[in-house]
């Protein structure tokens, strides 16, 4: 059973590591874009929820309180954003109201997603033992 958990961490580890290796991949900036007082994120969130349009709506509309404009959705999962470097002047009253102008994920951030997978496969891996062994237990008696 723990075999399972480790395997499933180990799956989501390199799952979020191939995507990183994507990102570098796919998003070519242009001389201009990076000579010209522009930073750049992706804001990953680990259900594909950007699919639904009011979710992306969502979050762009919080990202533009930090100055951050919609460059591209890449898929229903990650969604890059752009914003002149000089927007950091905010981002000090930006936190003091509990916005982060750097957040990089929509959602529950990848480690307590990864903890609820292990704890749901743990829980349906000992729900399935306890099948399997309680006419054994039962029969013993």
């Amino acid at each position: 059973m723990a075999y399972h958990a480790g395997a499933t961490a180990a799956a989501a580890a390199e799952a979020r590591r191939r995507m990183m290796e994507e990102d570098e991949q796919m998003t070519n900036y242009s001389d201009d874009e990076l000579q010209n007082d522009w930073e750049f994120k992706i804001v990953r969130d680990n259900r594909a929820v950007f699919r639904n349009s009011n979710q992306l709506k969502k979050l762009v509309e919080e990202e533009k309180r930090a100055g951050w404009i919609l460059l591209e959705k890449l898929d229903n999962s990650r969604v890059r954003f752009k914003r002149r470097r000089s927007a950091q002047v905010n981002d000090e009253q930006l936190i003091s109201n509990g916005i982060d102008p750097y957040r990089t994920y929509y959602g529950m951030s990848p480690d307590v997603f990864n903890v609820l997978v292990i704890v749901f496969v743990l829980t349906i891996s000992l729900f399935l033992l306890g099948i399997i062994l309680l006419p054994r237990i039962i029969s013993s008696f």
